[in-house]
């Protein structure tokens, strides 16, 4: 035990990237306390998230597969279920099955309820109770950007596990993801797709190990499967992932080839399993759920409008103000500097790239996911070429630079959401 909880483990980095993430957390609650301040409680989506998840942890179907009805506001009844107002719901609807998402997101929503006495559910208002369904995302939120933190550092060192840490705990996307303020729940798709990249390459890495492969990476094929599942079980079309995961797999190591199929195999299948355990083992729900499921729902005719590529060049900037400088500076380095141009900052950007591409493809809600999934890739590109140039011989200038961004960037943020309506 002595020997896990050592100085390089839990050293001085460790704590300030603690504190970034509690001062990413404090910023995602504040705006969770000031939605429930509305007197109607959750809005249409939240209370379809509610009402399908409830149903299906009291064995009254599967959620979403298929909807039991469409509805506007929650409430509960005097026997505990959720009474709801039907409205139409957007074109995830398809037969009655929600073709973008898996019953994750809504067991998720409804799960920390059952924490709650049900005679409060069905006594007191949204604002007492409201908070529980938005914790899971709220805890994928800080996952997430742990698990940016951790990649950054060890791809470009301290320093830009910082920069790269101190982008994402004063974004204002991520922030709103976490909180679910607004929008569906995106960060979780997001978080399983970074999970899956870069587990990815840390398994390639381990092949060149001196070890049996299968058995002494089984930690590894665990994490590969379960990120796998949380990030299609959240959005279908994220399935693309699978095969940029085998991708990573075979080109960072190339010797091990045929070991990186059959743990790339083995993670897929405990992938599949942890999906079927998301629709309660049920077969012929899973099968019907696969059937109405829109794995790819791409449209190529975006990228002949200009205003799409405005409009994910905008989102991009409210994701993060700062990219509005660092991000040109950084891909202009990037192109005449060789010196940037390694996996660790490459890999990131074709990430990036690709994950906008699918996002302009997909003109509907998983759109929005893809474009989200690439917000901590550019984030881990951006970190990784200012950490290269504070290493020059313009280094005090470099950092001065940086780190008056950084802190102009955070007041901005933190000024923009104390301006947030309460309620």
């Amino acid at each position: 035990m002595g020997g896990y909880f050592t100085r390089d483990r839990f050293g001085r980095p460790q704590f300030l990237a603690g504190l970034l993430l509690l001062a990413f957390l404090a910023q995602v609650i504040w705006l969770v306390h000031a939605e429930l301040r509305l007197p109607n409680g959750p809005d249409a989506l939240e209370a379809i998230r509610i009402r399908e998840g409830w149903k299906q942890w009291h064995g009254r179907g599967i959620a979403g597969a298929p909807f039991a009805d469409v509805v506007t506001n929650v409430g509960f009844s005097g026997n505990g279920a959720p009474t709801l107002q039907q409205e139409m719901i957007s074109d995830r609807d398809q037969g009655g099955f929600d073709s973008e998402h898996s019953p994750l997101l809504y067991l998720a929503s409804a799960g920390p309820l059952l924490a709650w006495p049900q005679r409060a559910l069905e006594s007191e208002g949204a604002g007492y109770w409201g908070w529980l369904p938005r914790l899971p995302f709220l805890a994928c939120g800080v996952f997430l950007g742990a698990s940016l933190w951790y990649v950054a550092r060890r791809l470009c060192g301290n320093t830009g596990g910082f920069v790269a840490l101190t982008f994402y705990c004063f974004s204002p996307a991520m922030i709103q993801a976490s909180a679910v303020w607004h929008t569906d729940p995106e960060i979780v798709a997001a978080w399983g797709a970074f999970g899956t990249i870069f587990t990815a390459i840390a398994v390639a890495h381990t092949l060149y190990a001196p070890r049996e492969v299968v058995l002494w990476n089984w930690r590894r094929i665990v994490l590969l499967g379960i990120s796998l599942a949380i990030a299609v079980g959240s959005q279908f079309s994220m399935i693309v992932v699978v095969p940029m995961a085998l991708a990573f797999l075979l080109y960072v190591a190339p010797v091990r080839r045929q070991a990186g199929l059959v743990i790339w195999g083995a993670a897929c299948t405990l992938g599949f399993l942890l999906l079927l355990a998301v629709y309660f083992l049920n077969p012929r729900v899973f099968a019907e759920g696969m059937r109405h499921a829109t794995f790819w729902g791409a449209t190529w005719r975006g990228f002949s409008v200009l205003g799409v590529y405005k409009q994910v060049a905008a989102q991009i900037g409210r994701a993060c103000p700062a990219l509005v400088l660092a991000l040109p500076a950084t891909v202009v380095a990037y192109a005449i500097w060789p010196r940037t141009r390694y996996f660790g900052n490459t890999a990131p950007l074709l990430l990036a790239v690709l994950f906008i591409i699918l996002g302009m493809a997909h003109p509907h809600e998983a759109g929005t996911g893809f474009l989200l999934s690439a917000v901590p890739f550019l984030f881990i590109f951006v970190s990784g070429v200012l950490a290269d140039l504070m290493e020059t011989r313009h280094r005090s200038l470099m950092t001065a630079c940086v780190f008056g961004m950084l802190v102009a960037y955070a007041v901005w943020n933190v000024l923009q959401l104390a301006k947030v309506p309460q309620g």
